[in-house]
Formats: structure tokens, C-alpha cells, sequence
């Protein structure tokens, strides 16, 4: 009968039921109609143990960081400098958005911020310039996906929890990926920008202007470099390069640019605190969603079930790929991932995939997901900072996705795209 919890799950998410009492209510309910009334103790006392995680801490420090970040206009900077190198190009703010998203993913790892900050300057900007509002709010939302793929990832961080990976092994595995994204939407700006006529959006840059930009952007992007030298140098912890990570933009934002006032800290460390309280619910509902997962024997009844669909493992490759973006479609990233990592992940890594890749392939697509339509999270974000419609947004979208998906596969089919930097530096065997 606990079979039926994932079903369950589904039609509380279609009836508009919120996730996390979707996570909760799907196998309590099944647990207490086959009289498992203990187990469905256990299921909520493993919401405060699903959180109770340092690794976990990493994911509000990131947050507050980001949000310091915002609060003290350092996402300007990044986008004042992104426009001095790449502005004068065919659909120049679209180039500059994707870069800027690029660089933002450094900082705070969250889609969601990506969208809202960069956005929120960039679609009026190109609105002036020209651009329709839907083009503007589908190239934010298809760009920001960037955000959890570069390092540092909550997203990823939520996977190391949850399988016992290395966390450095994934940060440096998304590096190329991420970058991959972004290029991947460069070109097709690029190729769009003589079909739509897209304007640029500044003359050239002299060699003078751009210094001058990346002198103001220097601070914020030294952030990523504190992180990723933090980590790989044995300096400290990916969650203690979080806590680095934040101290940093509050003392950057405070004493250095003196952008952000003491008066501002209650409303960034409010914000922050509030957007980490739902991520961190969700993960303490999914690591109780997966006990039931365990109790039913799910994993093993799906394993058997991939297994006699082929046992080549390029095509199971192919299958999960579609599993996983059909997913994406209607389910956050990091719920998703809770659940289907125990599941999905044993069975690949028997074939032979190695683990950190798979994490990746798993990663980049529910990441995608979050951009797509019907119920992309970014996509109603985007939808809320332009003004326009959902739907139109969602028809704009569909060539970044297209191309987003060649990428996914891409990284799936040759693996050293993903994983020659943790192989070279040893992070990953």
C-alpha cells in the first residue's frame, strides 16, 4: 500500500496543495491507513532531524550573503560591468543579463534572487531599448538557472546531504556546466538578435571605461575566489566558507562601498531568515517524505523496473533525463532532488555512472526545471518583476530552453565535461 505515497503526493500538488504538506500528508496518510500509526510518529519527528544538518547551515549563510550583496548594490556593479564588455553587441542587454547572471551565480547560488535582482534592473532597462517585455523576462528567467549550477549551490548542497557526497566534488563539477549554460544562451541571443532585430544597447566601451567597471566589481567578484580557495586550499568547510562568504559582503557593504547602512541589516538579515525558512521546511518535510520512501521499497521496485526497460546504460541515461525534466516541470529542485536521489542515484552508480556525475546530471536538469513551464518557479518570478503573463513568458522561453536541454545532454553523454576539474584536483576518484 506505501507504494501509492508518490501518486498521492501528485494529486495533493495538483490540487493546489502547498509542497511541503503535500510531503507530509502523502505518507502520513498512508502510514496510518495500514495502521503504521509509529512510523507515522517517526515521519514528523524527522522534520526538525532533516534539518538538524550542519552541512545544511550553508544554505541560509549563502542567502544572507546574496542578500547583503542586493541591499548594497553590488548586483549593480555587476551589471555596469557586464554592459562595459559585452553591451555593444547585437541584443547587447541580453548578452549583459546572461553574463550578469554568470557572475551574480558567484555570490548566491538561488535562481530565485538571480531573477529578482538582476531582473528587476535589467527588463525596463530593455524595455527602453526596445525589447519586448516577454523576450526581457524569458532571457532572466532561462539565465538565472545559472545560479545553482556555478558554485556555490544550494541546490547541490541539499545532494551532498542527502547522498553522502563531497560538496567541493560538486562545486567544482558545476563549474563547466554552468559555464556551458550560459554560452550555450549567448549564442542563441546572438543567433535571435538578426530574426528579432535586436538593438544594442551602448556604443563601445574604451579599454578606460572597462577598466574603471571591473575596479567597482572587483570586491564582489572576489567573493567567488574566497569560496572556492576557502575549499579546495583546506582553509574551511563548504559550510564554513558560507558563514566566510557572508561576513565578507557585510563587511564589503558596510566599510568598503559604505552602500549599506546599519539600519538596512534587521530588513537583510529578515529576509534572509524568512527565504531560508521555507528551503530549509522543505528539506526537513522531503527527508521525511523519504522514510517512507525506504519503508516502501520504492527504490528497489524502480531499480528492477529501469533495469528490465534496457540495461544499456545510455539509453536509461536518455529515460532519465525525460524523468527527471517531466519532474522539473512541477516540482522544486530541492524536494525533488530529496526524493528522487536515494532512488534514482544507487541504481546509476550500479551501472557504472560515477556518483558526483550523476549528481550533476540530476542537478542541472531539475535546475532547468525551474524554468519551465508549467509551474517553473522562476518563470512566476519573472512574471511578478515584468508584469507580463505568465503563458507569454512561458512562449518566449521555449528556444533558451531548447538549447539548455542540448547542454543537459551534453554534460549526460561525455563525462569529463563535468568531472575533469574535481578528477584533476582530486576531489573526486
Amino acid at each position: 500500500m506505501l507504494v501509492w505515497f508518490l501518486p498521492l503526493f501528485l494529486v495533493f500538488l495538483l490540487i493546489g496543495l502547498p509542497v511541503f504538506f503535500s510531503l507530509l500528508a502523502a505518507p502520513g496518510i498512508l502510514l496510518w491507513l495500514n495502521g503504521q500509526s509509529s512510523d507515522a510518529a517517526m515521519l514528523y519527528r524527522n522534520i526538525y532531524n532533516g534539518i538538524d544538518s550542519f552541512p545544511l547551515m550553508a544554505i541560509p549563510f549563502f542567502m544572507l550573503a546574496g542578500e547583503l550583496m542586493n541591499r548594497s548594490g553590488i548586483t549593480m556593479r555587476l551589471v555596469e560591468f557586464s554592459q562595459a564588455m559585452m553591451g555593444h553587441l547585437r541584443g547587447g542587454l541580453a548578452q549583459v543579463n546572461i553574463l550578469s547572471s554568470i557572475l551574480f551565480a558567484g555570490l548566491s547560488g538561488s535562481a530565485v534572487a538571480d531573477t529578482s535582482a538582476i531582473g528587476s534592473m535589467l527588463i525596463p532597462a530593455m524595455e527602453k531599448q526596445g525589447y519586448s517585455k516577454k523576450f526581457a523576462a524569458a532571457i532572466t528567467a532561462a539565465s538565472s538557472v545559472i545560479g545553482p549550477i556555478i558554485p556555490p549551490s544550494g541546490i547541490m548542497i541539499i545532494y551532498a546531504y542527502v547522498m553522502g557526497e563531497s560538496v567541493a566534488a560538486l562545486f567544482l563539477a558545476g563549474i563547466v556546466p554552468g559555464l556551458m549554460v550560459g554560452i550555450s544562451l549567448m549564442i542563441m541571443v546572438r543567433l535571435l538578435a538578426n530574426r528579432y532585430d535586436l538593438p544594442p544597447s551602448t556604443k563601445k566601451s574604451s579599454w578606460k571605461s572597462r577598466g574603471k567597471a571591473s575596479l567597482k566589481a572587483f570586491f564582489p567578484l572576489m567573493t567567488p575566489v574566497i569560496i572556492l580557495g576557502g575549499i579546495l586550499g583546506g582553509i574551511f568547510t563548504p559550510t564554513e566558507a558560507s558563514a566566510v562568504a557572508a561576513a565578507y559582503a557585510f563587511f564589503i557593504g558596510l566599510f568598503v562601498l559604505k552602500s549599506l547602512e546599519w539600519r538596512d541589516v534587521p530588513k537583510v538579515l529578515t529576509k534572509a531568515a524568512l527565504v531560508s525558512s521555507v528551503v530549509l521546511l522543505l528539506v526537513g518535510a522531503a527527508m521525511a517524505f523519504k522514510t517512507v520512501v525506504s519503508l516502501s521499497h520504492a527504490p528497489e521496485h524502480l531499480a528492477d523496473f529501469v533495469l528490465s526497460l534496457s540495461d544499456n546504460p545510455y539509453i536509461l541515461l536518455f529515460l532519465i533525463n525525460l524523468l527527471l525534466f517531466l519532474v522539473g516541470m512541477f516540482l522544486d529542485a530541492g524536494p525533488a532532488i530529496i526524493i528522487l536521489g536515494p532512488i534514482l542515484g544507487p541504481v546509476f552508480t550500479d551501472l557504472g555512472v560515477h556518483p558526483v556525475h550523476f549528481a550533476i546530471i540530476m542537478s542541472v536538469n531539475l535546475t532547468v526545471g525551474l524554468a519551465t513551464p508549467p509551474m517553473g518557479l522562476v518563470l512566476f518570478v519573472a512574471s511578478s518583476v515584468s508584469g507580463e503573463k505568465v503563458e507569454s513568458i512561458s512562449k518566449a522561453i521555449l528556444p533558451f530552453l531548447a538549447i539548455e536541454i542540448v547542454v543537459i545532454f551534453l554534460i549526460t553523454y561525455f563525462p569529463a565535461l563535468s568531472m575533469s576539474i574535481p578528477l584533476l584536483t582530486g576531489f573526486a576518484k
